[in-house]
Parts: C-alpha cells; structure tokens; sequence
C-alpha cells in the first residue's frame, strides 16, 4: 500500500503545461462497469477509485496502475437516504462497533491493490458521524493513506477531522456528471477548469457505470481544449502540495 504508480503519462508534445492542477476522480470501478475501458485507456492522467470485494476490484486496481494511474479505495458508507444495495459488499454503517468499523477498513486496504487514498462512496450519513469518521481517518493515517472528501453531505465532519489528526484537507470541488449528458459533462469540466485557475488546484469526481461511457467520451473531446489552462493530475500530487509545510506529514507522503 502507498506505492507510487508504476509509470507516469508522456505529456503530449508541444502542451503547455500548467501551474494549474486539475485531479479527476473517476468512480464506481470494481464491478466491470460501462466506460471502464475507456476511462482506464484516457491520454491523461486520472484517478480511479475502486470499490472493494466486487469481481473485477482487483484487476481494474492492477491495470490502472499498469497504465500509471492513481489508485484509491472507494468505500461504500451508509447514505442518509438510499436503497441498501446500492452499497455493495463491505459496507461501513452506522450501526457498527469501533472494532467493526476499523475491521471493515483494515479489509477493504487490504483488498484493493496498489491503494494510495480512500474515498467514501454515497456515505451522507457516515461522513457526518464524528465516531466513526474518527476511526475511518485514523485507519487511513495508520496505513499512510490520504481521505478524500467526496462531499455527499454540506455537512461532513472530515474536514475538521483530518485537521485535528494533522491530515491533509482534501474534499471533492465539482461533480461532473450529476446529469448524465455528454454536454452537461463538457460543461462541469470547464468549470473544473475555471475552478483550477482562479484556486490553482480542482478536484472533480465522475463515474463509470450505466452513463459511464458519455463521462468518458466527454473527458477525451476536451483534454485537449482543457489543457490549455491546466495540467491533469493525479490526486496523489494535490495531496503532497496541500501537506507541504505541514507539521503532520503522513510518512509515505
């Protein structure tokens, strides 16, 4: 765990490359979803958050970073509302003990190769939970991973969690495919752009799925118009910029 990707994307020739960062967070991969193939074969470098214990987790874990991609954990958490198998297996709920919460953990990182970070999938509820957030981050900061924030709930807890823990701040900005058009993506990723030029840094999140090929069609016709203003990234290089200077450096930082 914490590895860095085995290779890193050739920047294409003549790209300008910017001081503007843009990591793309690409959901949902585990269960052979639609826009798999063509989200792990991008020209760009993205992250891809697998879900654990699903048929292919191991394998889209493994060829992501073949192919120099970021890897980190997508795990399922109790949604405030939401049907119950729409979590998938693994799930961390409220109802659980300490012990089991941090079991659960302990067992996604160790099923899910090549992990550097974690995200919570739907995971209103949980996020919000001090309790168990406290364990989650604690996991997290005891095998060197990151938490990203994929800000389901305005009023998540993580982020004055991970201060407290001295780990890095890291929350989702933008949502690119909440409507499932091919125009509305183009136009979530060139606010994700705007975003990254007026804050120097973006993280977006997308999915792969039932409208996973029209996120990833979308991504492809405007890598080139996009990296006219930024760089794409992994989120692995947004978590080593917003520690710099941090007391609490996490030791595979």
């Amino acid at each position: 765990m914490g590895a860095y990707p085995a290779k890193v994307m050739a920047e294409e020739p003549g790209k300008t490359t910017s001081q503007h960062k843009l990591a793309v967070i690409i959901d949902d991969f585990g269960n052979d979803q639609k826009g798999t193939e063509q989200m792990l074969k991008l020209p760009i470098k993205i992250t891809v958050a697998v879900m654990p214990f699903l048929p292919t987790s191991k394998s889209d874990a493994e060829e992501a970073h073949k192919r120099g991609h970021d890897v980190i954990i997508h795990m399922p958490m109790e949604p405030k509302q939401g049907k119950a198998d729409w979590l998938g297996p693994g799930a961390i709920t409220s109802k659980m003990t300490n012990e089991e919460v941090r079991k659960r953990m302990e067992e996604a990182i160790d099923h899910v190769p090549h992990a550097i970070g974690v995200n919570n999938h739907m995971g209103s509820k949980i996020t919000g939970d001090e309790r168990i957030m406290s364990i989650v981050l604690d996991v997290c900061k005891e095998r060197g991973l990151f938490f990203v924030d994929s800000k389901t709930n305005y009023h998540s807890v993580t982020g004055k969690l991970a201060a407290e823990k001295g780990m890095p701040n890291i929350k989702n900005d933008i949502f690119l495919d909440d409507v499932h058009t091919v125009q509305h993506v183009t136009k979530q990723l060139r606010s994700a752009a705007e975003h990254a030029e007026k804050n120097k840094t973006c993280i977006t999140i997308g999915h792969v799925g039932v409208f996973g090929e029209r996120t990833a069609a979308a991504l492809l016709g405007t890598i080139n118009e996009l990296q006219q203003k930024v760089t794409f990234v992994g989120i692995h290089e947004l978590v080593q910029e917003r520690s710099d200077g941090s007391p609490n450096l996490l030791p595979s930082y």
